[in-house]
């Protein structure tokens, strides 16, 4: 007996329900909520881990429509919502961008952000003033909408105090 013949003995599925079964297992496997975003974890001092710990618990859930889906490797300096679309590292290096006179900045819910435009991507901010910098990745449906910060801006204002 050939393969052949082994093949034309299964019960064959219709088309119909085939086609079904294959959109089904293709939208499964591509699940937004199942993407898995990696970003690097900052190593900030004690006392600024301890803000961007203090910050975690206080994002909210939902930022921009998109749900809370935290990058790996998991960690409480480090938050993202939708498939990386925003992603937030708190306790990161003070950006050298930030030193030059021209930086172009935003005021989103009382904070303020320093803008950095990255290439064939959405843009950057990091936060000015206080006493850990906080930095919002934003993919590129978000390059000319900064709602995301204002949505992230209370959690920082009420656990991130101004630096002196």
């Amino acid at each position: 007996m050939t393969s052949s013949h082994r093949l034309r003995r299964l019960p064959a599925l219709p088309f119909a329900t085939a086609a079904a079964a294959a959109v089904l297992l293709a939208a499964v496997g591509c699940s937004p909520t199942d993407a898995e975003v990696s970003v690097a974890v900052p190593s900030p001092p004690p006392e600024e881990a301890a803000l961007c710990g203090a910050l975690h618990e206080e994002l909210p859930e939902t930022v921009a429509g998109l749900g809370r889906n935290d990058p790996e490797p998991g960690s409480d300096l480090t938050a993202g919502w939708g498939d990386g679309a925003i992603v937030l590292r708190c306790g990161v290096p003070r950006p050298a961008r930030m030193s030059d006179p021209r930086a172009e900045g935003v005021e989103a819910g009382g904070v303020n952000w320093m803008l950095e435009q990255r290439e064939g991507d959405g843009p950057r901010f990091t936060s000015t003033a206080r006493e850990t910098y906080v930095e919002v990745s934003l993919d590129e449906r978000f390059a000319h909408d900064a709602s995301p910060l204002a949505a992230l801006a209370g959690a920082v204002k009420k656990t991130v105090p101004p630096s002196v």
